[in-house]
């Protein structure tokens, strides 16, 4: 769902799906680690046997809208080097 070198994704990660990955990994300090906000996902993890219409993130995606549930997002470069897959890619709000 998302390319990018090791520091841009975990400096800047753009999808929803990268950006829960990353909350998920415990921080050494912990201070930070007490204190960060983790991105809880909610909803159904799609079958990869059959995988849902329009993006195979939709079911659990906080950014969903519409056009996510009709169709899969382009794999396009959004800055030089950084490669995602997704309607509404940026940071957490």
């Amino acid at each position: 769902m998302e390319l990018a070198d090791e520091a841009i994704i975990h400096g800047a990660p753009l999808h929803p799906y990268t950006q829960a990955l990353i909350s998920a990994v415990p921080l050494p300090d912990p201070d930070i680690e007490e204190t960060r906000q983790r991105i809880i996902l909610k909803g159904d993890i799609p079958s990869p046997a059959n995988p849902p219409k329009g993006c195979v993130f939709s079911s659990r995606c906080p950014k969903r809208s519409e056009i996510c549930l009709q169709q899969a997002p382009d794999y396009r470069e959004t800055r030089p080097g950084h490669f995602i897959a997704c309607h509404h890619p940026g940071p957490t709000e």
